[in-house]
C-alpha cells in the first residue's frame, strides 16, 4: 500500500525516544519530510541521526516544551520556516506521574492539565490556520488505553488524556469540511521507558519484582508480549497518511488484543 507520504510534511512531537520517536522513524521510511521535537537539542540531534541511518531520510526538527505555549509556537513556526507548509501533526508529550487521588495536590493537578490536555488544545491550535489555508492536513494525537478502561496508578492521565479524546471528538465534526482530519490512537504496553517506568511503580505497590509485575502484564495480553514501537509507529503513520482519507474522528486501539471494551 502507498501511503502518499512522499513529499508530506509531518510534525512529530516527543520524538527523540519512545512512541513518538517510532512514529518519526516509520514517518521518514514511508519518505516523508519529518519534523521531530523534544526538550533538549542534542536529543533531536541523536534522535535525527539515528533515523537517517535506519531509513536513510534525515529528519530535521527544534526543541519543544510541551508545557510552554511559546515553544510550542515556536516549534511550529520552525516547520514553516523549513518546509512551507504542514501536512500532518502527532500530538505527543509525556505523561503525568502515576499514584492515586490522595496524592495529588491542585498543583499537580495543574501540571497534569498542561502538560497533557493544554498541550494538546496549543498544538492543534497552532497548525490549524496552515491546515486551513491548504484544506487538508491530518492531525493525530497519542492518548491512552485508560480513556476506555481507567488505570487505578495513573488518577491524573485517566481524567487528561479522556479530555483529549473529547476534543478530538469533537473538533473532528468542525473541521471535515473543511478537508482535515482529527484522530486518537491508544498504545497498549508499547515496550518504551514509561511503561518500564509504570511496571516499576506497579512492582512497589504489590511488593513483587519487575520481572513478575511485567510477566502479569504479558499475561494479559491476548498475543503474550509488549508491543514494539515500530508496530505501533506504523498504525500512527496509516492514520496520518492519505491511506486513512476517510477516517476521522476515530480512536485506533494498538494493543495486541489486551483491552476487553466492545467500543
Amino acid at each position: 500500500m502507498d501511503l502518499q507520504l512522499k513529499g508530506k510534511v509531518i510534525l512529530v512531537a516527543a520524538s527523540s525516544s519512545g512512541l513518538g520517536y517510532g512514529i518519526a522513524e516509520q514517518a521518514a521510511a514511508e519518505g516523508a519530510t519529518v519534523y521531530i521535537g523534544s526538550r533538549r537539542a542534542a536529543a533531536v540531534a541523536e534522535a535525527a541521526e539515528r533515523i537517517a541511518a535506519s531509513t536513510g531520510n534525515k529528519p530535521y526538527g527544534g526543541v519543544l516544551d510541551a508545557t510552554d505555549p511559546s515553544s510550542i509556537k515556536a516549534w511550529v513556526q520552525g516547520a514553516l520556516d523549513h518546509s512551507g507548509r504542514i501536512d500532518g501533526l502527532l500530538v505527543n508529550a509525556g505523561g503525568p506521574p502515576a499514584g492515586g487521588f490522595d496524592e495529588f495536590d491542585d498543583d499537580a493537578w495543574q501540571g497534569a492539565f498542561e502538560l497533557t490536555l493544554m498541550s494538546s488544545v496549543r498544538m492543534i491550535r497552532a497548525v490549524l490556520p496552515h491546515m486551513k489555508k491548504q484544506r487538508s492536513g491530518s492531525i493525530l494525537t497519542i492518548t491512552s488505553s485508560s480513556v476506555k478502561e481507567p488505570i487505578r496508578i495513573l488518577l491524573l492521565s485517566n481524567v487528561m488524556r479522556s479530555g483529549v479524546t473529547s476534543l478530538v471528538k469533537s473538533l473532528s465534526f468542525e473541521l471535515a469540511e473543511q478537508g482535515i482530519r482529527i484522530n486518537n490512537i491508544v498504545p497498549g504496553r508499547v515496550d518504551t521507558a514509561r511503561v518500564k517506568k509504570l511496571d516499576t511503580v506497579a512492582a512497589e505497590q504489590s511488593g513483587c519484582s519487575y520481572e513478575d509485575a511485567r510477566m502479569r502484564q504479558e499475561k494479559a495480553i491476548p498475543m503474550g508480549r509488549y508491543g514494539r514501537t515500530d508496530e505501533f509507529g506504523r498504525a500512527a503513520v496509516f492514520l496520518l497518511s492519505e491511506a486513512a482519507s476517510y477516517i476521522t474522528g476515530e480512536t485506533m486501539i494498538v494493543d495486541g488484543g489486551m483491552m476487553r471494551t466492545v467500543w
